[in-house]
């Protein structure tokens, strides 16, 4: 299952190793949507919405974990690639220790102030019990989407993108398996829905943690690999840092779109949900893809293979140009029938508003994936701070084009939607030029 990315067919390398995480982002979406019909089914509509009112906080902080891993996931890769073995098994020490740490006082940081942090969510008084006793309960799993999450980051960096795959299938079933067996069987309400999530995470944590050190040498640790070299340590911190600021801030920017979206009303709330929910499938294995396109440029940068680099990069743009151009065909054509898979069609009002969405969004999806390819290659070279400057052009002409046009009475609503698209342009041309006028130096 291991992949060696600098060897080989350049876009079939590229698209081997993708299809897996693609795959398994697909399979995580479905559980979400899974999770979310049986909670709402067989616990109620206050469940829901604690469920719903947790979910903001705890993407922001697995965004903060998930951001160091794949930082640390380009570190290995790039030593992967240079063939530096010893240097990759201090990394992979370092990066799990001060990841863990971080992990740790994230966990009792917000378990200590989790009363201060529902009341500047805003959470009603009617949920408040509910969504604290569910907060509480998926905040000890933290330690597990660590583990996970950095040992998924471990194998993909060594061209491993299957087994996560396998691992993460399994914790969708057993997840799905539990929430029936504790909401429905044992009556356990909402905490049976948090300590399913939490069960699951912690099984395949363990289990694809296990594999890895028993299935792949390269992670088998002697005493002199225990120890912390400053070289090492500061480009993990350095690279996972930065990663980890650019998955926040991308949160962030999101979060404030949809403070402003919510304004608007009930009915611009559920289109905009429903519509998102449609973006996050249809522009999903770009994003993926991405992420598989800075693990080959990592590799070949360790490796010094500048040629198959560039090789890369015009393979991958081909790639992701062409599913853009058709996922943009399909969305923009079926907006409606789609918008119908998650809102009833006598909703004539929120249907036609999460139409006007996609329309505008789904006819732009190439900037999105190009912006995509841009994060993952220069994350992949060692710049993650040239991807931050994209994501605040992009989610900062996001946020400020989306207020000032939203205040104008003649556009109103429509200057929200328009305002993505144009920040994915913005920072598209950014990422570009810099390129262009750094190729030399980018990719030695």
């Amino acid at each position: 299952m291991q992949r060696d990315l600098t060897n080989g067919s350049v876009t079939k390398t590229m698209l081997l190793f993708a299809w897996p995480m693609i795959l398994g982002n697909f399979l995580q979406q479905i559980y979400n949507v899974a999770d979310t019909l049986i909670v709402g089914r067989y616990v109620g509509s206050d469940a829901l919405a604690a469920v719903g009112s947790s979910f903001a906080l705890m993407v922001f902080l697995t965004s903060i974990i998930i951001g160091l891993c794949m930082g640390s996931g380009v570190v290995y890769s790039i030593f992967f690639g240079a063939r530096e073995e010893e240097k990759l098994k201090s990394s992979f020490f370092m990066s799990f220790v001060f990841i863990a740490a971080v992990t740790i006082v994230i966990q009792i940081t917000t378990l200590c102030l989790i009363d201060p942090v529902l009341s500047a969510l805003h959470i009603p008084s009617e949920v408040y019990n509910a969504t604290k006793s569910y907060l509480t309960i998926t905040l000890y799993g933290t330690i597990f989407v660590f583990i996970y999450n950095y040992f998924t980051a471990v194998l993909r960096g060594i061209g491993n993108s299957t087994t996560p795959l396998i691992f993460l299938g399994a914790a969708v079933i057993l997840n799905v398996a539990l929430d029936l067996i504790l909401i429905i069987s044992f009556g356990m309400g909402i905490e049976g829905a948090a300590a399913a999530t939490v069960v699951s995470q912690a099984v395949s944590a363990v289990s694809i943690a296990v594999y890895c050190i028993w299935k792949t040498p390269e992670f088998r640790l002697k005493r002199k690999h225990l120890k912390f070299e400053k070289s090492i340590l500061n480009k993990i911190v350095q690279y996972s840092s930065l990663t980890c600021i650019q998955q926040s801030i991308m949160n962030f920017g999101i979060l404030m779109v949809q403070g402003l979206v919510n304004s608007f009303g009930v009915s611009v709330m559920a289109a905009f949900a429903a519509a998102v929910k449609v973006d996050s499938f249809a522009y999903m294995p770009v994003q993926d893809f991405g992420n598989a396109f800075s693990t080959y440029v990592a590799q070949n940068y360790g490796a010094r293979k500048s040629k198959r680099i560039h090789e890369g990069i015009k393979s991958a743009a081909k790639v992701s140009l062409i599913f853009c151009i058709v996922i943009s065909a399909i969305v923009v054509i079926f907006a409606k029938p789609l918008m119908t898979l998650f809102v009833s069609p006598e909703d004539v009002e929120i249907i036609s508003i999460g139409v006007q969405y996609l329309r505008i969004e789904g006819a732009c999806y190439c900037g999105i994936g190009g912006l995509f390819l841009l994060y993952g290659l220069y994350r992949g070279v060692g710049k993650p701070a040239v991807s931050i400057v994209l994501t605040v052009i992009s989610l900062g002409t996001r946020v400020l084009l989306a207020y000032v046009l939203a205040a104008i009475p003649s556009i109103g609503l429509v200057g929200i939607w328009w305002a993505i698209p144009i920040g994915w342009l913005l920072a598209d041309i950014t990422g570009i030029v810099y390129y262009m006028r750094n190729k030399k130096l980018i990719v030695a």
